[in-house]
């Protein structure tokens, strides 16, 4: 009888998994994040390197990011994000964008920024055309700009992607804050697709950070978090680790459970699993 209940409970909770049909998100996303576990101290630079493994085959908004909040002494001035994006109303789909809010108190208003150099739409100057290839690796880079031009009580803040594969390095924008320094850095998937939708898959590495103080910093671990059901999110996203770096799945079943705390292959002397491995929570 009991293993009947338990049989029954389990057949009930599946079927309540979002997996199909639309994220009911506010935004119509479902994201899953990276945490950087990192000692809490004023960072100058974030940098993580991005590859996509698997690329989308549908033509909807997918959105892969390095994310890092700003400080200005020991209040919060709100955060920006650089990534790669697969954007079917550009050309080839391919896009990068650098983007920031300022702080919840303020409305987390839109930060304002310089006019990047790369061709995109006129009313989304975060959003530029880039053409990134399938399986070359990027490496995205959020840092004080050399030769700011800020206004006035403002800092500059510069995005940059360097193709490690094909020697290209783009200058984004830069975003333009009361932000001194940055703190909490992440990396993340947001994805504006059905759940049932083909499975995408990229591929993060060489996670590193510098403090103002001009020390590295590279995370051993990071900690794993997806949006919740109650929150919109898909069931069936997860993660996973192979010999180069950790991977974000889309469309897949969920290995990693929400909190987990997974080892970055590489990172001071971390071994990394079986090519393929996942741990779980």
């Amino acid at each position: 009888m009991i293993r009947r209940n338990l049989q029954r409970a389990a057949a009930a909770w599946e079927a309540r998994q979002r997996v199909s049909g639309e994220p009911r998100s506010t935004n119509g996303a479902s994201s899953f994040h990276l945490i950087w576990e990192v000692d809490p101290v004023p960072l100058r630079e974030v940098e993580a390197t991005l590859e996509v493994v698997v690329p989308p085959a549908v033509p909807r908004l997918y959105f892969w990011a390095l994310q890092a909040s700003f400080g200005a002494g020991p209040r919060l001035m709100g955060g920006a994000h650089l990534g790669l994006q697969w954007h079917p109303r550009l050309a080839g789909s391919t896009a990068v964008n650098f983007g920031g809010y300022g702080p919840a108190e303020r409305g987390t208003r839109v930060l304002e920024g310089s006019t990047s150099e790369l061709p995109g739409p006129r009313r989304n100057p975060n959003t530029r055309e880039f053409p990134w290839r399938l399986g070359h690796r990027y490496r995205l880079t959020v840092a004080p700009a050399p030769a700011p031009e800020a206004p006035e009580g403002l800092r500059a803040w510069r995005g940059t992607v360097e193709d490690l594969d094909g020697g290209e390095h783009r200058v984004v924008r830069d975003l333009y804050t009361r932000g001194e320094y940055l703190h909490s850095p992440m990396v993340w998937s947001e994805v504006f697709a059905r759940c049932e939708h083909p499975s995408v898959v990229v591929r993060w590495s060489d996670l590193r950070a510098v403090s103002t103080a001009g020390e590295e910093l590279r995370p051993a671990h990071v900690r794993v978090n997806y949006q919740a059901r109650a929150e919109g999110g898909c069931d069936n996203t997860s993660v996973a680790l192979d010999e180069l770096g950790i991977l974000q799945v889309t469309a897949a079943q969920r290995e990693v459970l929400p909190g987990a705390v997974l080892p970055v292959p590489g990172a001071a002397g971390e071994v990394p699993p079986p090519a393929g491995g996942a741990i779980g929570g």
